[in-house]
Formats: structure tokens, C-alpha cells, sequence
């Protein structure tokens, strides 16, 4: 599939904020967002539902759609980023407006939740989407800096990242010593599994996956590992990227178990792409924006992450 890549963002731009999952805990953090972004020299249009409850969803699935398919469809929108994660993301991918991306491609910004709708929208219309900070998570309350300045480099320069450096000089680790080239997929692991088999999965032939995830028991994580190893799919990507897996802790200690530790090292010995660990994305506060649906390479042996172009125009 042809890559679709949104312009470049600009001092000036509308960024357009939505809750396709869950909604925040507070309205200052909407609010609170809103006057970073501001404070940053952008406008700032804020979907009608994104304070909406229902149970653990910010409102129906169908206010949810609506408000990220008007910003979708206004054209004075150049970018739309989320205001969280939580839940619910997937169960508004048949609503989306896929063919008003393809007229006018936007950054879309989030992680967790997220990764259904940026791989539904690579899978629909070869969107790049950026696995990044979130408006009600990073942005409305001190940001760290490394984040900051690592995301707005990626979202108003056209230029390619190169190669990405984990913050304070911590070490990406390699396995299986060799090199790969691909585009650059995943996001959090979870909802990576909940789409396969389904319209909106991404092909994940030759592609350099990355994947983390939050609050899943080590068993999960496991069996989340053995499914993607008995579905081939870890036979057929190019390369793995590891990033960080968030309080995957069992629920009992004192029970026997595996740590997700050991989950990862057991995985490693039955895959044969090179692969790099301890990448700096996911649900940490200090964190690399990955450009997802880039061409990017990876080599274990040296321990470098390449972002090989530019991820807008």
C-alpha cells in the first residue's frame, strides 16, 4: 500500500482534540491541555463529547465516531490528538470516515488505546499515525521534556528522525545479531491482538513490529507471545521492537508464576528476526513518539533504531 502521509505542522495550525476511548478523570485536564497547545502557538477545537460517560467509554460509540469524524472532515484541522486511552477505541473502527483521510490526511496522535484506530487507519488508507503523548495523559500537566521536544521534532519537520536515542543515555538491548529493514508497525500489544482476523489489521509481512503494553498479567503477556508465534506472524515480520511493558505484574506473588521478564527472554529463544529491548515507548512518562507506517530499520548487533524518512510532508 501506498504510504499517506499529513503536512507538517505549523505555529498557527488547529489541532483537534478527541476521546475515541475513554473519557478523562477531570475536565482540567482538558482544559489544562488546551492552554499548552495554545501556549504553543496553535488553535485548538475541542469535539463536543470528549466529557461524555458511558460506563468506561466517553460517550456512545456513535458520539465518539462523530466527533473524530467531523475533525476528520474540517479542513481547518490539521492534526488530531486524543485526549486518552482506556477502552473502546475498536468498536468505532466501522464508523470512521476513512475515505475523508484519504482526501485530507492529519496527524493522528495517541498510544494505547489508540493503536486499534492508527492501525485500522494504515490498514484502510496507508495513514502514518504517531504513537505519542496525549493531550489529558502528557500534555496537560508538565510534560517531560525529552518527550516534548522528541514529539513536535517528528510532527513539524519533514526531515527523517535517523537514528532514535533512548533519554539519559539508557541502552536499547539487541538479540539475534543482524540487521532489518521494514515498515514500522505495532503499537501496544493488546489491541494489536484484538484486531487480527479482522478488516483492520495491518499486514504485517517483513514489517519491523514494535510493541508494550500496561496492567497485563504475565500470563497474558504470555499467551499474547504464543499467539503471534503460532499464527506465524513472528515468523513473517522482519524485526521485533521491544518497548516497555508497564506493571505487568501477577496478581499473587506468593502463587507460582513467570515474571514478564522471563516471559520476554522465553519468547526471544523461539524467534529468529534480530530484535531490540528496553525501547523507551509505551505507558512511561519519558518516552520516544514512534511514526508508525515509516520505512525504519534496526540492527540488533550495533543496537540502533533508524527512522529512515521523514513521517509528514
Amino acid at each position: 500500500m501506498k504510504t499517506l502521509k499529513a503536512p507538517r505542522l505549523r505555529r498557527g495550525d488547529c489541532i483537534g482534540i478527541v476521546s475515541p476511548a475513554s473519557a478523562p478523570s477531570a475536565q482540567e485536564k482538558i482544559d489544562k491541555g488546551v492552554r499548552y497547545l495554545e501556549g504553543l502557538g496553535y488553535r485548538v477545537k475541542v469535539g463536543r463529547h470528549v466529557m461524555d460517560e458511558h460506563g468506561y467509554l466517553a460517550g456512545s460509540d456513535e458520539h465518539r465516531a462523530e466527533d473524530f469524524n467531523e475533525m476528520l472532515r474540517d479542513r481547518t484541522v490539521k492534526a488530531i490528538i486524543a485526549v486518552r486511552g482506556g477502552y473502546g477505541t475498536p468498536r468505532i473502527l466501522q464508523l470512521v470516515d476513512y475515505a475523508a483521510v484519504r482526501r485530507t490526511p492529519k496527524i493522528i496522535v495517541g498510544y494505547s488505546d489508540l493503536t486499534a484506530l492508527q492501525l485500522a487507519l494504515y490498514r484502510k488508507t496507508g495513514l502514518v499515525t504517531f504513537s505519542g503523548p496525549m493531550l489529558g495523559v502528557e500534555m496537560w500537566d508538565s510534560i517531560d521534556p525529552y518527550t516534548e521536544e522528541h514529539f513536535w521534532r517528528l510532527v513539524t519537520s519533514p526531515s527523517k528522525a535517523g537514528a532514535l536515542e533512548n533519554p539519559d543515555g539508557e541502552r536499547m538491548s539487541g538479540h539475534n545479531s543482524g540487521k532489518a529493514r521494514g515498515t514500522l508497525l505495532g503499537g501496544n500489544l493488546s489491541l494489536l491482538m484484538s484486531l487480527l482476523a479482522t478488516p483492520y489489521a495491518p499486514n504485517l509481512q517483513s514489517a519491523i513490529l514494535a510493541v508494550e503494553d500496561i496492567d497485563e498479567l504475565p500470563h497474558r503477556v504470555d499467551r499474547m507471545f504464543t499467539q503471534l508465534f503460532l499464527s506465524g506472524i513472528l515468523r513473517r515480520i522482519a524485526g521485533l521492537v521491544l518497548g516497555k511493558f508497564t506493571d505487568c505484574v501477577p496478581s499473587d506473588p506468593s502463587k507460582p508464576h513467570l515474571t514478564v521478564e522471563r516471559v520476554i527472554d522465553e519468547m526471544l529463544q523461539r524467534v529468529q528476526c534480530p530484535v531490540l529491548g528496553n525501547v523507551q515507548f509505551g505507558h512511561i512518562p519519558r518516552k520516544l513518539t514512534l511514526p508508525l507506517g515509516v520505512s525504519t530499520a534496526i540492527d540488533s548487533r550495533s543496537r540502533c533504531l533508524n527512522i529512515l524518512e521523514g513521517a509528514v510532508r
